[in-house]
């Protein structure tokens, strides 16, 4: 089921980009990052509505760890948002998705360092060629 999950999540980014891309055109960069943030809320609202994710839900339902945890995480996505916006509305969709996909050798050296997670040499060898796809699209 999280193979089927994660690659239409492959397939929403690249449509994201491609989108993002067309858009992004005459617009301010961090503007364009912004309003996006706010048609996501919205969006997710209504599906957490949908799906009745707000039942029982109150702000004492997360822990305080869990709360620093889910903040940090939105200011890095949303800092993540604002450099890859900068980068595509200047680079080529292609060039700026490769080098942004290398986020997965960095989750993989801090999942490493902060959760435990073994790195074998299969990881290793895949992010050794996911480098060099990188480099090799990027050029």
């Amino acid at each position: 089921m999280w193979l089927f999950f994660a690659l239409l999540s492959a397939i929403f980014a690249a449509a994201m980009s491609v989108l993002a891309k067309a858009g992004l055109k005459n617009l301010d960069s961090t503007l364009v990052t912004t309003v996006r943030g706010m048609v996501m809320v919205g969006f997710l609202i209504i599906i957490s509505l949908v799906l009745k994710k707000f039942q029982g839900f109150s702000l004492h339902s997360f822990s305080g760890r869990e709360w620093l945890f889910v903040v940090l995480s939105g200011i890095a996505g949303a800092l993540s948002w604002l450099c890859y916006f900068f980068a595509l509305k200047y680079g080529l969709v292609s060039k700026v998705s490769a080098i942004d996909r290398t986020s997965l050798i960095f989750s993989i050296i801090l999942a490493a360092i902060f959760l435990g997670e073994a790195i074998g040499w299969k990881v290793v060898l895949g992010a050794v060629l996911m480098i060099g796809g990188a480099i090799l699209i990027s050029l």
